[in-house]
């Protein structure tokens, strides 16, 4: 359940009451499927500590957190190895946001938890599309023998929308049989390596509604080491920032996350300020139709 109260610690410019925001941000401490390192369910509290290194003035937007209407509602305790449960305590979450007609940002977590926030989208929007930024194509239909897994939440979410309403850019790892299944049998669009074809996506998703899922590690590691599986190849920040903020601007989102973030796995913290400044941008671009007017 979402706690409604202010929290003595928020993401920094997060610190509007609930009634009052549009936007609701929550973190999902839950890695326990994760294959290879872990670590990013340490991502929202850290991200919350190290925010406070950030200015809330957005130069490139013009636009600054201290004008939004953002409520950090902190995080979920969330039952460890349990992801069924946990899975269900975050729909709930995501769901009593939407009821509420605003909109749910999570905070990841390994990226098996953004099956949870699309399942209440997709409940409240039956014809939901996802814009999927991610290193892999997170498509096998199990891992290990298990359903549930950061390596089959595309998958989940597929079994939901059906084919033509997944829109995957920037992958560039995955099993062969993951890749035929998207591309050979048709089941995703799937973009390799980079963001081309993005603006056509977004204009053909004009007036749908799209739930908007950010594998971190879509970008290369030389900028942003600190994930659980790094893949050599990715975007820079500039890139990610830059697709980013056209869907933001060019699509109907009715909900977002980022996700696989660990903090452990880069203790320059270089990682977690990267992530942060995305997080910054997104929600200034979310919020800029309703920000205050200049102040001359």
């Amino acid at each position: 359940m979402l706690n409604r109260n202010l929290n003595v610690e928020t993401f920094l410019g997060c610190d509007k009451s609930y009634e009052e925001s549009r936007i609701v941000l929550y973190g999902a401490p839950f890695d326990s499927t994760t294959s290879y390192r872990p670590g990013t369910r340490m991502a929202s509290k850290t991200m919350r500590a190290e925010s406070y290194g950030l200015e809330t003035y957005s130069p490139g937007q013009d636009l600054d957190l201290e004008d939004a209407c953002v409520f950090d509602g902190g995080d979920l305790e969330l039952p460890f190895g349990a992801p069924e449960q946990a899975l269900a305590m975050l729909e709930e979450t995501a769901s009593e946001i939407l009821k509420d007609k605003k909109l749910p940002f999570m905070i990841g977590g390994e990226h098996m938890v953004s099956l949870a926030p699309i399942r209440a989208a997709f409940k409240a929007y039956p014809d939901l599309h996802i814009i999927h930024f991610d290193a892999h194509t997170d498509l096998r239909d199990d891992y290990l023998g298990v359903k549930l897994s950061h390596a089959s939440v595309i998958r989940r979410a597929w079994d939901l929308t059906g084919d033509g309403h997944i829109h995957q850019f920037g992958i560039r790892s995955g099993e062969r049989a993951e890749w035929y299944w998207a591309q050979k049998e048709g089941h995703t669009e799937i973009q390799k390596f980079d963001f081309t074809g993005l603006e056509e996506t977004i204009n053909r998703l004009k007036g749908k509604p799209v739930y908007f899922t950010i594998d971190l590690d879509v970008m290369d590691p030389s900028c942003f080491p600190g994930t659980g599986t790094p893949e050599a190849g990715g975007v820079t920040f500039l890139e990610l920032q830059g697709a980013a903020l056209k869907v933001l601007r060019g699509c109907a989102v009715v909900g977002c996350d980022m996700v696989e973030l660990s903090p452990p796995l880069d203790p320059s913290g270089i990682s977690t300020a990267t992530a942060l400044k995305l997080l910054r941008e997104m929600l200034l671009c979310l919020e800029k139709p309703f920000l205050k007017p200049e102040i001359v």
